[in-house]
């Protein structure tokens, strides 16, 4: 598996995490985050994690900034992006059974390390549920 990962200066910390989960299960990542916390424009470093998604480049992506919009917002501008902010597993479960979320948002000063790890596993491991479901994900998109 390969895996494309961004973030502004606010997810400096938890990018460096999960990229150390995620090399602990042998997952492929490219990294298109800053590595400092000094300020930056979110969509330079999220525009190439969704054209990694969107291309198939990677499996999947995660992108981070503080709030978690901006950096969801821009990702989602591909056509080929289903980019979900989450706030709990929960929520990331049903984004990727009932959404088919192929980006993972999170929103760095409003949830712990700790969340972030356990919601990147469980990204890693739901599956698109499919049936019912794709019918709406394929109105997704403004092709």
């Amino acid at each position: 598996m390969k895996i494309s990962i961004g973030n502004d200066h606010a997810g400096v910390d938890y990018k460096n995490a999960i990229i150390t989960l995620l090399e602990s299960k042998n997952i492929n990542v490219i990294n298109h985050g800053t590595d400092t916390t000094d300020s930056v424009d979110y969509p330079d470093f999220i525009h190439p994690v969704a054209k990694d998604v969107a291309t198939k480049a990677v499996d999947l992506g995660i992108i981070i900034c503080g709030s978690g919009n901006g950096a969801a917002m821009t990702a989602n501008k591909h056509q080929e992006v289903r980019a979900a902010l989450c706030w709990n597993k929960e929520i990331v479960a049903l984004a990727r059974e009932h959404n088919n979320a192929n980006i993972l948002g999170l929103p760095a000063r409003f949830i712990s390390l700790h969340q972030a790890l356990e919601m990147v596993d469980t990204f890693l491991g739901t599956s698109f549920e499919g049936g019912r479901h794709e019918k709406r994900i394929n109105k997704i998109a403004c092709n």
